[in-house]
């Protein structure tokens, strides 16, 4: 099976994956801030969803973007098209830092959507949101 060809931003179904964004969001584990996050990435001609992971050590908190992109990854998908975000706030909300990076990896000019309860909706590109990210190319020894 070949690759499926990379998309443009402007032919991401924005709707469907904010819908299975909020589906990922049903099944995040949140006890401690109640701040529940959904999010689903979109690679090749699959979407892989996932939720936000709490710990009590909370530097072991994984979010629901590396849950979602860890699995597409895990399916051999390595460049993501796109990622929504529905949070629990009212407010639409960009990934955290740690995501920006972990998104940047995949393809640093993916679309990024989210949306908050109140039906506020921000889209961006990652470059947008991680100018100067940190790159593969970074990690070249000097000779």
């Amino acid at each position: 099976m070949s690759p499926a060809e990379p998309r443009a931003p402007s032919e991401v179904n924005v709707d469907k994956l904010l819908e299975l964004a909020r589906r990922g969001q049903q099944a995040a584990y949140a006890p401690y801030s109640k701040f529940r996050v959904g999010a689903a990435v979109l690679g090749g001609d699959k979407v892989f969803r996932g939720g936000n992971i709490e710990n009590a050590s909370y530097s072991a908190t994984i979010c629901a973007e590396r849950v979602a992109a860890s699995q597409a990854v895990a399916a051999g998908i390595r460049d993501i098209v796109a990622v929504g975000i529905a949070s629990s706030s009212p407010l639409a909300t960009a990934p955290c830092g740690v995501c920006r990076q972990f998104l940047f990896e995949f393809n640093p000019d993916m679309l990024v959507v989210a949306e908050g309860t109140s039906g506020e909706r921000h889209t961006w590109t990652l470059s947008e949101l991680l100018p100067a990210g940190f790159e593969p190319k970074h990690l070249t020894q000097a000779d």
